[in-house]
């Protein structure tokens, strides 16, 4: 059941751990399908946790490999739901959610380890404003410790042809974490890596869309969160480690096929038909570039992951329209606003061509001032970037 979390009175949470007279419930929902060691590890790390209280959730996503079964042997505080088959991350998601009894929820990979006090300042985020619907942490990379994760980073962002990048990652290059992006600021997509939902939100937005299968869906919903009139944060106060691509390498034809399919979609439901009428042949050239840059290359399968993504999406135009239907019939901020939360160039021209290969150095620059998280007001708080004119 999903309940108001600002119902009560309870006193707020605060990230320098001080005494609470109650905490909210957090459901944590992890989709599993195979690999007993990333799991193991991940529910180990879940253990160590100062914040309490926690239900977890496991979802068995048709798990082959005595995994599940092990864990929950291992650790029987956790609670196991059975999918019955392999429902993507969106449908095991979406499961957990539906099952959910928090306040709310965090979705959180089984290749990721949790530090001790990283929920806290995500919970703190939520409960200091009604309008954040999600937030997210710092998220480092296990095997790079010293490096930003490729699955979110510092925060996610998104370009006017619908790539997304991060503070910390651009395409494939990952930034050392030197503390160079530990404002609070507000982001246009949190990691399905790691990021805390507002159960209360999703009933106006709905959940994951389960089309995508992987890949791109939390920055889909995201889209449907701005749109409902809600906020996005990272909170890099919060630390946590992602193992990127144990389960599916970014580099892979499946993935390159998912990411330009999903893409295109999230676009084609979520933008406004005037503001589609002119970004989406500008993405599909784009793609058109990429698809002969591949095959100038001879790399054969990823030129026809990007050819069988583009086909998937003229085949099922039908299906996309019924779901585009959906995500604008609840829009409650238009394109005009959508489109300040946008990096309103191309991330691509950007970084293969003018190479910027750090978000730094991308033209657009990072407010200094307090958000609206600490205190500062409306006028003032942060939105995460800001596009520098005339440079």
């Amino acid at each position: 059941m999903m309940r108001d979390p600002l119902s009560g009175n309870r006193r707020r949470v605060t990230s320098n751990q001080q005494p609470v007279t109650s905490w909210p419930l957090v459901s944590i929902i992890m989709p599993h399908w195979r690999g007993q060691k990333i799991l193991r590890r991940s529910l180990a790390s879940l253990r160590h946790l100062n914040y309490q209280p926690v239900e977890i959730l496991l979802i068995d996503n048709g798990c082959d490999d005595g995994s599940v079964a092990a864990a929950h042997e291992q650790f029987p505080e956790v609670r196991v739901i059975a999918a019955g088959k392999n429902l993507g991350f969106a449908g095991g998601c979406n499961l957990g959610l539906r099952t959910a009894n928090g306040e709310y929820a965090l979705l959180f990979n089984d290749d990721a380890e949790a530090t001790p006090d990283f929920l806290a300042p995500l919970v703190e985020a939520m409960e200091s404003d009604p309008q954040v619907a999600a937030c997210q942490p710092k998220i480092r990379s296990l095997e790079f410790p010293e490096k930003f994760d490729y699955a979110g980073a510092n925060g996610g962002f998104l370009d006017i042809f619908g790539f997304p990048f991060c503070r910390g990652r651009i395409f494939m290059t990952l930034e050392d974490d030197r503390g160079q992006y530990d404002e609070t600021c507000d982001i246009f997509w949190a990691s399905g890596a790691c990021c805390l939902l507002r159960l209360s939100a999703l009933q106006q937005t709905g959940l994951l869309d389960v089309e995508f299968f992987a890949h791109m869906e939390e920055i889909d919903l995201n889209w449907r969160l701005h749109l409902a009139g809600y906020r996005i944060v990272s909170m890099p106060a919060s630390v946590v480690r992602h193992q990127a691509g144990s389960t599916l390498h970014p580099d892979k034809p499946y993935k390159i096929y998912l990411n330009h399919r999903n893409s295109l979609i999230m676009m084609m439901k979520n933008y406004a038909a005037a503001t589609l009428l002119w970004v989406l042949p500008g993405r599909l050239l784009l793609d058109a570039v990429a698809f002969w840059y591949r095959l100038f290359h001879l790399d054969f399968l990823r030129a026809v992951a990007i050819v069988r993504a583009v086909v998937h999406v003229l085949v099922h135009l039908r299906s996309i329209y019924a779901r585009r239907q959906w995500s604008q019939k609840r829009r409650r901020v238009n394109d005009g606003e959508i489109l300040q939360r946008i990096y309103r160039r191309s991330i691509v021209w950007d970084y293969f061509i003018a190479g910027r290969k750090f978000f730094s150095k991308l033209p657009m620059a990072i407010m200094s001032k307090k958000s609206k998280l600490q205190g500062a007001s409306d006028k003032e708080h942060v939105t995460g970037v800001q596009v520098a004119s005339g440079k």
